[in-house]
C-alpha cells in the first residue's frame, strides 16, 4: 500500500486541474462530486498507507518514494520524491481527513453562492499543496508545497473579491506571510551553501556532523526558519494577518486553521528538529515566541465582537501553544496538540458557519442570543469544541493535549517555570473567552429569529467532529491517569523524547491539577460576567482603564498601529520623495521621443495615393544609388 503515496497529493490535484479547466461549464452536483470526491478518495488512500505503515512498519521506520529527478544542475539534484515516517504519516492522515469533512460541509454550505466550481478547486489545490509540503523529501519541494498554500489562502480570503475589504485582507495576508517566506528562502539558500544538499534527512545528518551544538550557522540557519515558521503559522511578531483572514467563506477559515497554512510552521520545526537543537538560542525563542502569543492572543480574543475573529485569536493561541511545546523539545506533544486542535478548531468554525447562516450573515456575538434550542446541533458542536478548546479535564481531546505540552513546559531541561505559568494563565484566557462566546451566542435573549437549518451535509461532519474532539485524546493519556502513551511512542521512531529534569515538588498529577484549576476560573468568571450578571462586564468596560485596555486588546495591541508607522509610512514617504528623479525624467525622455516619433509617421499617412507613389519611386531611387555607389 506504501507505493499508493504518490496519490495522496496527485487526486486533489487532478481535481483541481479538472475543476479549474471544465468545472464552471459542468453542474453544482458534478462539481461537488469530484471536489468532494477527491478528497474522499484522498483519505481513503491515507488510511490505507496507515494500515500497512502500522500493520508492517518499513526498514528504519522511514518510506522514501522517488518519483524523478526535479532539477540537475552542478550537483544540485532535488527529486519529485515523497518522505514518510512517523511524523509525516500522522500530519497526512489528520489534514485529509479534516480536509473532507469540511469539504463535505462546503458542498452545502456553499451551495447558494457564486463561484462554487472555482471554490472547489482553490480548496483542492490547498489541500495538494499542504500534502505535498508535508510528504516533501527534500526542502526545496516543501517550499513548492509551502507557496502553494500561501497562494492558496490568498485566494480563497479574497473569494468574494467584489467587497474590496475582502481583496485588502487578502494583500495583507499574502504581504505578511511573504516576510517570513523570504526568511525561509535564505535559509535555504545558506543550508544549500554550507552543507551541499537540501534532502531532509541528509541535511539533518550533515548538519549534526559539521556544526557543534551553539555553532552561529547553525543558530543563524534554524532562526531563518523560524522566521519563515512564524510568518506562515502566524505567531508574534507577524500575526496580524490571520484575524483579517476571516474575511473568506467559513469553510476556507475552518481549512486554513484547523487543517493547513497555520500548522505548516510547526511541521517545518518539528521536521528540522536536528537543526534547531543545535542552535539553543533559537529553539528558546520559539518557546518564548509561543509563549507570548498564547497570552497576547488570549487577551485580545477576550474583547472581540466578531465570531470568527475570537476563533481566529483562539487559532493563533493555540499555535503558541504548539510552539512552546517545540521550543522545550517536547516535540511529539505539539503534534499531539496539532491533531487534537484540527478536530475542535474545525468543529468549531464550521458550527459558526451554522451560526452565521442561521442569523442572515450576523457576525456579532451581542446581536445573538438564545439560540441553543433553535440549533441544538450548533448549541452541543460548540459547547464540545469550545470544552476541547478550553481543556475540559478527563472527558476532551484538548485537556490531554494541553496538559502535556505544560507538564513538558515546567519538567524538560529546556523549560521553566515562567513558561508553565504563562501556559496556565493561558488555560484561564481560553476558558474565559470561549464560554463567554457560548453565553452570549446561546443564552439569554434571542435578538434574532432563526431563517435557516442545515442539511444532512453539514450535520455530518459536525457530528463527527464533535466525537472525535472528545475522543480524540485518549491516543496518549499520561501516567497519572492510566499510562496510555501510544501517540508518543509512535512518534518517537521519528523524534526524540523529551529529556526531563531531575523531580521537583510539582508533579505531572498536580500541574494537571492546577491546569483544571485555571479552566474552572475562566468558566466561572465567564458565567459570572456573561452569564450571571453581564452589568459586572460592562462596570469593568465602562472606565477610563478599562476602555483603554478594550481598544488595545481589541486592534490586536496595536500591531497594525506599529507596523503602519515602522514600515508602510516611511516607504511611501520615500516614494513621494523619489519619484521625480532622474531615472523617471530618462524613462520620460524615451516615452516623450517615442511620440514625436509617432506623430512624425502619422503625418505621412495622408491617404493621398500620388504621394505614396512619389514616395516608393524616391525610396527605390535612393536604395539603387546606395547599391551603385557602394
Amino acid at each position: 500500500m506504501l507505493e499508493l503515496l504518490f496519490l495522496v497529493p496527485v487526486v486533489p490535484f487532478a481535481s483541481f486541474l479538472w475543476l479549474a479547466t471544465a468545472g464552471s461549464r459542468t453542474s453544482r452536483k458534478a462539481v461537488a462530486v469530484v471536489g468532494v470526491g477527491s478528497i474522499a478518495i484522498c483519505t481513503v488512500i491515507s488510511l490505507l498507507i496507515t494500515w500497512s505503515y502500522l500493520a508492517s512498519p518499513p526498514d528504519g521506520g522511514a518510506f522514501t518514494q522517488v518519483l524523478w529527478t526535479w532539477i540537475s544542475v552542478d550537483g544540485f539534484t532535488p527529486q519529485i520524491a515523497f518522505y514518510l515516517d512517523a511524523l509525516s504519516l500522522i500530519m497526512m492522515l489528520v489534514v485529509s481527513f479534516v480536509s473532507f469533512v469540511i469539504h463535505l460541509y462546503s458542498a452545502e454550505f456553499m451551495l447558494e453562492g457564486e463561484g462554487y466550481s472555482r471554490f472547489f478547486a482553490y480548496m483542492n489545490l490547498f489541500v495538494a499543496s499542504m500534502i505535498t509540503l508535508l510528504l516533501a523529501n527534500n526542502l526545496l519541494l516543501l517550499y513548492l508545497g509551502w507557496e502553494g498554500v500561501g497562494l492558496c489562502s490568498y485566494l480563497l480570503i479574497g473569494f468574494w473579491y467584489q467587497d474590496s475589504a475582502n481583496g485588502r485582507a487578502a494583500q495583507k495576508a499574502f504581504i505578511v506571510t511573504r516576510v517570513g517566506d523570504t526568511a525561509f528562502a535564505i535559509g535555504l539558500f545558506l543550508l544549500f551553501t554550507h552543507l551541499g544538499t537540501l534532502d531532509i534527512q541528509a541535511l539533518m545528518q550533515r548538519a549534526a556532523q559539521q556544526w557543534p551544538v551553539g555553532s552561529t550557522l547553525a543558530i543563524v540557519a534554524s532562526a531563518l526558519l523560524l522566521g519563515g515558521a512564524v510568518g506562515k503559522s502566524a505567531q508574534l511578531p507577524l500575526q496580524t494577518w490571520l484575524p483579517d483572514a476571516m474575511a473568506g467563506p467559513t469553510p476556507t477559515s475552518a481549512l486554513i486553521h484547523a487543517a493547513t497554512m497555520v500548522t505548516a510552521g510547526v511541521y517545518l520545526i518539528a521536521r528540522t528538529h536536528v537543526l534547531f537543537s543545535l542552535a539553543p538560542p533559537t529553539q528558546f525563542a520559539v518557546a518564548v515566541v509561543g509563549a507570548a502569543t498564547v497570552l497576547l492572543a488570549g487577551c485580545s480574543a477576550l474583547v472581540q465582537h466578531d465570531i470568527k475573529r475570537i476563533l481566529a485569536y483562539s487559532t493563533v493561541s493555540q499555535i503558541g501553544y504548539m510552539f512552546l511545546a517545540l521550543g522545550v523539545g517536547a516535540w511529539t506533544a505539539a503534534i499531539f496538540h496539532f491533531m487534537t486542535h484540527a478536530f475542535f478548531k474545525a468543529l468549531l468554525f464550521l458550527v459558526a458557519g451554522v451560526v452565521i447562516q442561521a442569523l442572515h450573515d450576523e457576525h456579532d456575538i451581542f446581536r445573538m442570543g438564545g439560540l441553543r434550542k433553535d440549533l441544538p446541533y450548533a448549541f452541543w458542536g460548540f459547547v464540545i469544541g469550545g470544552s476541547a478548546l478550553a481543556g475540559l479535564p478527563l472527558i476532551t481531546a484538548g485537556f490531554y493535549s494541553k496538559d502535556l505540552i505544560l507538564w513538558s513546559a515546567f519538567s524538560s531541561t529546556q523549560g521553566s517555570t515562567a513558561l508553565w505559568i504563562a501556559g496556565l494563565i493561558g488555560v484561564l484566557l481560553t476558558s474565559l473567552y470561549i464560554y463567554r462566546l457560548i453565553f452570549l451566542t446561546f443564552y439569554g435573549k434571542k435578538q434574532i429569529e432563526v431563517a435557516h437549518r442545515p442539511g444532512w451535509r453539514i450535520k455530518i461532519p459536525i457530528v463527527t467532529l464533535s466525537v472525535l474532539s472528545l475522543v480524540g485524546g485518549f491516543v496518549n493519556i499520561p501516567k497519572a491517569l492510566g499510562n496510555v502513551p501510544a501517540f508518543t511512542d509512535l512518534l518517537h521512531s521519528a523524534l526524540p523524547a523529551v529529556i526531563e529534569r531531575q523531580a521537583s515538588m510539582i508533579t505531572e498529577g498536580l500541574s494537571e491539577g492546577i491546569a483544571a484549576i485555571a479552566f474552572a476560573l475562566g468558566l466561572g468568571f465567564a458565567y459570572l460576567f456573561f452569564l450571571h450578571k453581564r452589568t459586572l462586564a460592562d462596570i469593568l468596560a465602562s472606565n477610563a482603564i478599562g476602555r483603554l485596555i478594550h481598544r488595545f486588546w481589541f486592534a490586536d495591541w496595536g500591531m497594525d498601529w506599529l507596523y503602519d508607522r515602522l514600515f508602510i509610512r516611511p516607504i511611501i514617504w520615500f516614494a513621494q520623495v523619489d519619484r521625480n528623479d532622474f531615472m523617471d525624467a530618462f524613462y520620460a525622455g524615451v516615452a516623450g521621443l517615442n511620440e514625436f516619433s509617432w506623430r512624425a509617421l502619422r503625418e505621412t499617412e495622408s491617404g493621398r495615393l500620388r504621394w505614396y507613389a512619389a514616395g516608393i519611386t524616391a525610396g527605390t531611387v535612393v536604395f539603387l544609388a546606395i547599391v551603385l555607389w557602394t
